[in-house]
């Protein structure tokens, strides 16, 4: 991909965003302008940048996407399916625009769940932390999300708040347009919260879900994060979350990637602070054509922190499974306790996966290891199953079913993972 190419499309992503309507909170507005400034300094990256020589987006600079101008009205029957009776609050957005007539904000415990757009308290916090810690400076896709930055969810967990039902975010892609999801959750002190971070379409057009994700969590808190990537087959969903760790404080993890023609996710996990917590599972179950790209990085920055990642990926088709796992521990973070494994199976012969973990150690008094897995269904364990009365398709499934269930059943939320487990269970066709 040319330099030209690339700046040129990435002026065709700008066009619309000198008419976004100016938010009376001038921090904000300067945020975006300082985005839109940093963009003119950035390219879209190509195989050529070592982070993402396995995902080519040359197929999405060759579509010409805007936000929408207006969000389309669907009737609360349509979206019903997609609802967790579980949750205790909902915030639901069209194409990244908010839909409050779908949303339930109204918690019983002082949470703060609510529309970015339409915040007037909080400022301080929303300033001191919105932008802080999805580094845009050298990330384009997040320089972007940034730049058109206005409805998002907010949450805001005051201390010593435990939730017992989770909180959803809902993101619907309706129509071809380019989108672009916002989040920032704060978790104060001794507080506890599930989040599920929910992306879904209705729509077989091509689009963008260029999202970001912000979570911050306060000493002693504990935060648990639920995302699950549904998108359809003709998509790009590009993704960055950061999280913050304090003192003795726990995230744990679960992502679930299933659709979108090419995706990206990008978390990375910094533990601020000692005694700090962080358990990291994802699944990734593609076919056909599919690229999904997965990367991580666990920065282990202070004392007796602990992290363990277990990713898994099923890949049937000519599906591309890329995982890149890093654990950096750094000089001053001794007696960390750290662990990380991959794990991958291929479906067919024209499926393939490129695994990179890697382990930066700069203290000489932890326990840290990994590892990494890329094989086939056992022929053995297919025999045994067929010999047993089972059909090739049905000794294949159940097998593959065995693989993912691993991940989804740390999945917290029972309607949800009845859901994703039927999605396992269909066959990814060789």
């Amino acid at each position: 991909m040319g330099t030209t190419v690339a700046n040129t499309y990435l002026e065709s992503l700008l066009a619309g965003q000198s008419h976004l309507s100016a938010s009376p909170l001038a921090w904000l507005n300067w945020l975006r302008a300082e985005a839109v400034d940093r963009i003119s300094s950035l390219t879209v990256p190509t195989t050529r940048d070592e982070e993402w020589r396995f995902t080519d987006l040359s197929p999405l600079t060759k579509i010409s996407l805007q936000p929408v101008p207006r969000r389309v009205q669907l009737p609360a029957a349509e979206i019903e399916r997609y609802m967790l009776p579980e949750s205790v609050a909902r915030l639901v957005f069209i194409d990244g625009i908010y839909a409050p007539e779908l949303s339930v904000t109204e918690t019983d415990k002082g949470v703060t769940v609510q529309n970015l757009a339409a915040v007037v308290a909080h400022t301080a916090a929303l300033e001191s932390q919105l932008g802080k810690h999805v580094a845009f400076h050298d990330n384009v896709f997040a320089a972007l999300n940034t730049a058109f930055l206005h409805d998002g969810a907010l949450i805001i967990v005051p201390h010593d708040t435990v939730l017992e039902r989770p909180l959803h975010l809902l993101f619907i892609a309706t129509q071809s347009a380019a989108i672009y999801p916002r989040c920032l959750l704060l978790a104060g002190a001794r507080s506890a919260v599930t989040l599920v971070e929910d992306y879904m379409t209705i729509t077989d057009n091509a689009y963008l879900n260029d999202a970001v994700t912000e979570i911050v969590v306060a000493d002693g808190a504990r935060v648990e994060h639920v995302r699950v990537q549904r998108e359809a087959a003709s998509a790009f969903h590009i993704a960055s979350c950061a999280v913050s760790l304090a003192r003795a404080s726990c995230y744990r993890s679960v992502s679930v990637t299933l659709g979108a023609r090419l995706s990206r996710y990008d978390l990375n996990v910094t533990l601020h602070a000692d005694s700090a917590e962080c358990m990291v599972d994802g699944l990734t179950l593609i076919g056909g054509q599919q690229l999904a790209d997965t990367h991580t990085c666990i920065d282990h920055a202070q004392p007796h922190g602990v992290s363990r990642q277990l990713h898994k990926c099923i890949a049937g088709g000519a599906s591309h499974a890329v995982f890149n796992g890093k654990i950096l521990v750094r000089q001053d973070a001794q007696l960390t306790d750290s662990t990380q494994s991959s794990r991958n199976l291929l479906l067919s012969g024209r499926a393939h996966a490129d695994i990179k973990p890697q382990l930066e150690i700069f203290a000489d008094n932890v326990k840290c290891a990994h590892g990494a897995t890329v094989g086939q269904l056992d022929d053995e364990e297919l025999f045994y199953l067929k010999s047993r009365g089972m059909t090739e398709d049905a000794a294949r499934n159940l097998l593959t079913y065995a693989f993912g269930a691993e991940i989804i059943d740390r999945i917290p939320i029972v309607s949800l993972r009845q859901r994703l487990e039927e999605a396992v269970q269909i066959t990814v066709q060789p």
